[in-house]
């Protein structure tokens, strides 16, 4: 449904009686906490107050105004300094720099460091691991049961 509105039109969705659901919270006749309530007026109280809209400015309006006036005068537009945005922080410099300035606190550490490197076996299923070409080589347990059959590539007569 369209309806006028002063200078304009407002623009309504009408709905048949079995499109509408009924709602889905209760009414607002329970018990209402009086404390609560005073809580709420008290905000209310606090953040209204009078709306000056002359106390703003537009900046975009007013940046487009002088760039539609400029045009018109055939006054030749330049474009605006874009300030160069801050320097991007690199992590891992900064990491390794940090790391750099910590010194060990013990000579065990080193040894720690080079059990933590050391490449631990693969304990994933070898029965569940499908058959992928390329990548990287790794020797290859055999597979436990019936499924080494199906695993085996064929040859090409």
């Amino acid at each position: 449904m369209v309806e006028p509105r002063g200078t304009g039109m407002a623009l309504f969705t009408l709905r048949a009686t079995n499109e509408v659901r009924a709602s889905q919270f209760g009414s607002a006749e329970g018990g209402l906490d009086a404390e609560m309530v005073a809580i709420a007026g008290a905000i209310v109280k606090q953040r209204t107050g009078n709306f000056d809209p002359s106390t703003y400015r537009d900046r975009y309006q007013e940046a487009l105004r002088e760039l539609i006036e400029a045009k018109m005068e055939g006054v030749a537009i330049k474009p605006r300094a874009v300030s160069a945005p801050p320097p991007v922080i690199d992590l891992m410099a900064a990491l390794k720099r940090s790391l750099a300035q910590e010194a060990p606190a013990k000579g065990g550490t080193a040894e720690k460091q080079e059990k933590r490197t050391k490449a631990q076996p693969d304990r994933r299923q070898p029965s569940l691991l499908l058959p992928v070409s390329g990548g990287r080589k790794r020797k290859e347990e055999p597979a436990v049961g019936p499924t080494t059959i199906a695993t085996r590539r064929r040859r090409k007569a």
